[in-house]
């Protein structure tokens, strides 16, 4: 027994809609052939992320907050200035260059 249809109404740029025109030419199928077959491969691709794949990305980003809160201090903005920086990356350059 086949699967029910849906009609669905897309809007692509000219270049992709050449792209499909194509290659449902050259696969002697039809564009909608084409549009369902990437979205089987897209859904297959993102069903193959890992479970743990989440929590380790809560982690990383736990630990980025904690190093940001340690580097900055509680959470409060850093101020600076252009001057500031450069004239700092200027006696970082003439430190290294007087001990070299």
């Amino acid at each position: 027994m086949s699967e029910r249809m849906v009609r669905k109404q897309i809007y692509l740029p000219r270049c992709q809609d050449q792209a499909l025109k194509h290659m449902a030419r050259e696969r002697g199928v039809t564009e909608a052939e084409i549009i369902r077959q990437a979205l089987e491969r897209e859904a297959e691709r993102t069903a193959s992320i890992p479970h743990g794949g989440v929590a380790a990305w809560d982690e990383i980003m736990q630990f980025l907050q904690e190093r940001k809160e340690a580097l900055i201090g509680k959470g409060r903005p850093v101020v600076w200035n252009r001057q500031e920086l450069y004239e700092e990356r200027e006696s970082r350059w003439i430190k290294s260059r007087d001990e070299e």
